[in-house]
């Protein structure tokens, strides 16, 4: 799947488009690497977001095939720090 996909999936990102943007800025690492949002992930995958006041870094846990409920979207990746 990829990153601006699962960013939106996850609702770790509202919008495709706002992924779209801070990938396009260089505020979001897969793995320590600046990612372009086309990016493609994998279960493992370490995501640190730069948010204007606060870092968020995420384990990828699951990779769904689709959109998944908002009850759902929180199984999908382990908050590291």
């Amino acid at each position: 799947m990829r990153l601006d996909k699962f960013l939106k999936v996850s609702r770790l990102i509202k919008r495709r488009t706002v992924a779209n943007e801070v990938s396009d800025t260089g505020r979001v690492l897969v793995n320590d690497n600046p990612a372009k949002p086309a990016k493609q992930l994998k279960e493992g995958d370490i995501i640190k977001i730069e948010y204007a006041n606060r870092t968020v870094c995420v384990r990828v846990v699951k990779i769904p095939a689709n959109n998944v409920s908002v009850q759902e979207a929180p199984t999908l990746y382990e908050i590291i720090e």
